[in-house]
């Protein structure tokens, strides 16, 4: 089978495309792993299939790269986005596994190369304490998140891969470690389906905002305070990963510190290539 497809990555978590509209793309999980993988194939940590919706501009099928349909993945969500707006569509409203999500374009380079996309993401109603230094949240897909020092030299591999493989999560889980500053909060994560060190994790990213504002730890930016009775705060926070800068934003209740809702993520899509491939 010829296929044409296309390679994008946000903030360097990199992603395959394929343009199957007309629904005729059938891949085997053992395909899409060759596909995805770094030396015999493309090279890529997911793969997605943009497809028709009835109701909506279009729906996200994702995969991660061991070839099996994984949960919302938020960076390949934004790549998504940028390759409708290759393709000429000019809205988006989509379906994921999820739910319906809605994204806009809020910049682009000259040659439409890499865009910076602002996409919404579910509501989160908690965040689940697990240990002293552990939180559980679900953005989409489960992570865990935890604090950590000296994260540059941390073993993110192995003490993500211990967490993941743990009897405590059999259908396994993200691990996000992360190092808080003044200015960002870094963040190195292990994703789960990719069984590696991703160069960053937009659900990831979204789940550490959330806990870090669980925990009481100053927001960048506070983008709109209310009266207290009014019982909401739209709080912005940047996350530093190993391949690009992204940013989160949600208004949330300050007494509760729960109830998470208008989440957003915000960060770079770039198009790398494209090609044409007998698999």
């Amino acid at each position: 089978m010829r296929l044409h497809l296309y390679k994008y990555h946000g903030a360097g978590n990199d992603f395959i495309l394929i343009d199957d509209r007309a629904n005729r793309i059938k891949l085997s999980w053992k395909q899409i792993k060759l596909l995805c993988d770094r030396r015999f194939g493309v090279g890529a940590d997911g793969l997605m299939l943009l497809k028709k919706s009835k109701n909506h501009d279009f729906k996200m099928i994702y995969y991660n790269s061991d070839g099996f349909e994984g949960t919302m993945c938020g960076n390949g969500g934004r790549c998504i986005v940028a390759f409708a707006n290759y393709l000429g569509i000019d809205s988006y409203n989509f379906e994921a596994i999820d739910g319906i999500h809605t994204a806009t374009i809020k910049k682009k380079t000259d040659d439409n190369s890499e865009l910076i996309i602002k996409l919404e993401m579910k509501d989160v109603e908690e965040c689940h304490p697990l240990t002293k230094n552990s939180y559980i949240v679900d953005t989409g897909s489960l992570h865990y998140v935890t604090f950590v020092k000296d994260l540059d030299n941390y073993p993110v591999f192995e003490k993500g891969r211990k967490i993941r493989y743990s009897p405590q999560f059999e259908d396994g889980i993200n691990v996000n470690f992360v190092e808080p500053s003044d200015k960002y909060l870094a963040i190195r994560t292990y994703e789960n389906g990719v069984e590696d060190e991703t160069f960053a994790c937009g659900t990831g990213s979204t789940a550490t905002a959330i806990v870090a504002y669980y925990l009481g730890i100053a927001p960048h930016k506070i983008l709109k305070s209310t009266k207290k009775e009014n019982m909401v705060e739209r709080v912005e926070y940047h996350l530093k990963a190993k391949g690009g800068n992204l940013k989160v934003e949600f208004c949330v209740n300050p007494i509760s510190r729960n109830n998470f809702k208008k989440v957003y993520l915000t960060g770079p899509a770039k198009k790398v290539f494209e090609c044409d491939i007998e698999i």
